[in-house]
Formats: structure tokens, sequence, C-alpha cells
């Protein structure tokens, strides 16, 4: 759930009946409830951010064709995008939107175990693999930092450890934050703490 600057909240989620994506937002008391996509069974590991004038970014995975899939509100009109359809790709997707709106992505690569990370600047998505040693890059978390540096927590499948990546200078350093025993799992939420609370994104 993201709130946007009235305070109102938006939500993405499975429709697990009909295997789709939703958005369901309130305003003025009322929630209105949105089909966003219904091609196949879609809106799986959905992560959502808000643009600066409160529309919805949405990244989701595709199960029936195995790809990362990201969906756009403006001017009352969706746009979905086929993002990364290398492979079965998509899985445990976390969303961030850059100072200019541009939307940032980390995300599992199932068919090499990888932790990917995918960008988008100009209309054009560049594509990195963060993290491929062993089994690595599920329950993703992305936060961006004031200059817009991404930052993620992820689960070392192959260890059982929790993995924090950061990106500075255009290169990505990789640290294990937790160890012992198998931790990192559901790792829940990243912050950047030089950020205001409402422009943290998870």
């Amino acid at each position: 759930m993201k709130l946007d600057a009235q305070g109102n909240p938006g939500i993405s989620y499975l429709d697990g009946t009909n295997l789709d994506l939703k958005y369901a937002s309130k305003s003025g008391g009322i929630w209105t409830l949105e089909t966003v996509d219904a091609t196949g069974s879609v809106g799986y590991y959905t992560s959502l951010a808000l643009d600066a004038q409160g529309n919805p970014r949405i990244s989701y995975y595709d199960v029936t064709n195995g790809d990362l899939k990201y969906a756009s509100k403006s001017g009352g009109i969706w746009t979905l995008e086929t993002v990364d359809a290398i492979g079965y790709v998509g899985q445990y997707s976390s969303l961030a939107l850059d100072a200019q709106g541009n939307p940032r992505i980390s995300y599992y690569d199932n068919s090499k175990a990888d932790l990917k990370y995918a960008s988008k600047s100009g209309g054009v998505w560049t594509f990195e693999t963060v993290d491929a040693t062993g089994a690595v890059g599920a329950y993703t978390s992305l936060a961006l930092d004031a200059q817009g540096n991404p930052r993620i927590s992820y689960w070392d499948v192959t260890n059982g450890d929790l993995e924090y990546a950061g990106k500075s200078g255009g290169i990505w350093t990789l640290e294990t934050v937790d160890a012992p025993g198998r931790v990192g799992g559901f790792t829940g939420s990243i912050a950047d703490h030089s950020k205001p609370a409402e422009a943290i994104v998870g």
C-alpha cells in the first residue's frame, strides 16, 4: 500500500479468483476497484509506487509467460509493458521511482537463480545482474538514496543469509548482513533514512 499527497491509500493486489492484477484506491471515503491486467495469470508479487501526481505504477509477475511486467496509469489510462521476458523472471519484484519518476525494479531471475535490476530512462529499459553467486535474489526490497542510487535487501537461498546490495559510481557492492543459521527470508522492507518517510519505497 502507498498513500498519495492527501493521505489516500492505493493498493495493488492479485485477484486470486480471476488471476488478474487489480488496483484499489480510496478518495472521498469511497473505494474504487480497477482490473489492470487480465491477460493470462498475472498480478503476482506486486509492488506499488505513486508518482509526484499520485499516478500508480506497479511491477508484477506474469505467471503464464514467466515475465516481469510493469503497469502505469496516466490521464486515466493504464499502459502495460513487458519489462523482462528472458527465461522465467520477475518474482519478488520491488519498485521505486527516481526523482524524475523513472521506474527502477529489483527482482528474481528464476531461470538463473540471480538477483536482477531493471531501470528505465528515456523510454529504454536497462538490465543488470546484481548477484549471481549461487541461488540469490528472493524476497527483494528496493530503495533509492538521495542521489537515486539503488539499495536492495534480498535473500541468499543457497546459504540462507540476509544480503544487501548497493550501487554507487556505477559499481555494485554486495554484503552479507546476517549469516548464522537460516536468516533473511521474507526480508520485509528496506528504507533510506536520509529521505522523509513518505518518499521511502519498500
